[in-house]
């Protein structure tokens, strides 16, 4: 589209990234919207999908390298409720507070939920029993919304890992409002091979 102001959208991904989950948005933010794009990585540092896609990210996650970012996507994998799971608050929270967009798709659900993001949004992740059998009691679980797609509330959206066509469009209606019609459109065309 013409006229669209230039803004710059940051993927995290972490080993076990779900390869199916940030196509559509990454390529739709730089095709369509002439958005920049760069992936993120805890450290900068490659990871593997869980298909095998070795990815070498831009730059690492933390606030400082990152206080150019107008949004920020965390992708789904099978890393987020473990253990070892990089803290995502510090950016989520620079993101946000600049009047940024941030969303999670699938497990990437988990860190929003788990830093407090989700309180006083509607939200929706997996499933409701899922994401607090892992995030347990976390604030905002009463406004579950066990829906299949893409949810968008405060400027967070949210996604289970079955919708990476509604978390994309819905993400980039977010970043770019004035979008909002064209993007409807392409979530349309994007769906029709489930209504048929």
């Amino acid at each position: 589209m013409e006229n669209l102001p230039t803004k710059t959208i940051g993927i995290v991904l972490i080993d076990g990234y779900a390869d199916w989950e940030f196509g559509f948005l990454s390529g739709g933010a730089v095709e369509h919207m002439g958005a920049k794009v760069v992936f993120l990585s805890p450290g900068g540092k490659a990871v593997r999908s869980i298909g095998g896609l070795l990815a070498q990210p831009d730059r690492g996650i933390g606030v400082d390298e990152n206080r150019d970012l107008d949004a920020v996507a965390l992708i789904g994998s099978d890393g987020w409720p473990g253990p070892d799971a990089p803290d995502l608050a510090p950016l989520v929270s620079s993101v946000l507070e600049r009047g940024g967009v941030v969303g999670g798709i699938c497990a990437a659900t988990v860190p929003l939920a788990k830093g407090g993001f989700f309180e006083g949004r509607r939200h929706t992740s997996n499933g409701r029993e899922w994401i607090a059998n892992i995030a347990g009691n976390y604030a905002g679980a009463s406004q579950y919304s066990e829906v299949p797609n893409a949810v968008n509330d405060g400027r967070v959206v949210s996604a289970p890992g079955t919708a990476p066509v509604s978390f994309a469009m819905t993400f980039l209606s977010e970043v770019y409002p004035q979008a909002a019609e064209m993007l409807t459109g392409a979530r349309a065309m994007f769906g029709a091979e489930h209504s048929a």
